[in-house]
């Protein structure tokens, strides 16, 4: 049987926060991604609880962090286009951040 810190079974601590209202649901994820002005804070095997209360849904994520600077990946693609940082952030935006594409996006024709 599985315990809960403080020593409660998790069946009963799920039917208490169902009677304050509090409902959670796990997602099935392959990875989180979280786009902060500097990059991206990638999760990978994502453990995700979807909570909902009061109306208000909130997430709790764990799993393995890692960032992506938005720098390298714009130097990657102006390294490998030959083209201005403009250039690469607007083909990295229009890609979805996918490097590849966007590289060849900006090298197709030329």
């Amino acid at each position: 049987m599985l315990v809960m810190p403080g020593g409660m079974d998790p069946r009963k601590m799920e039917a208490a926060m169902r009677q304050l209202g509090i409902k959670s649901e796990p997602i099935e994820a392959k990875s989180v991604i979280i786009e902060t002005p500097s990059g991206r804070l990638v999760i990978d095997n994502p453990q995700v609880v979807q909570v909902t209360m009061q109306g208000q849904k909130s997430f709790q994520i764990s799993g393995d962090v890692h960032s992506e600077s938005s720098n390298d990946d714009t130097k990657m693609v102006m390294d490998q286009a030959g083209c201005s940082a403009d250039e690469a952030k607007a083909a990295l935006e229009k890609s979805g951040g996918d490097i590849a594409q966007a590289i060849l996006s900006l090298t197709e024709g030329k």
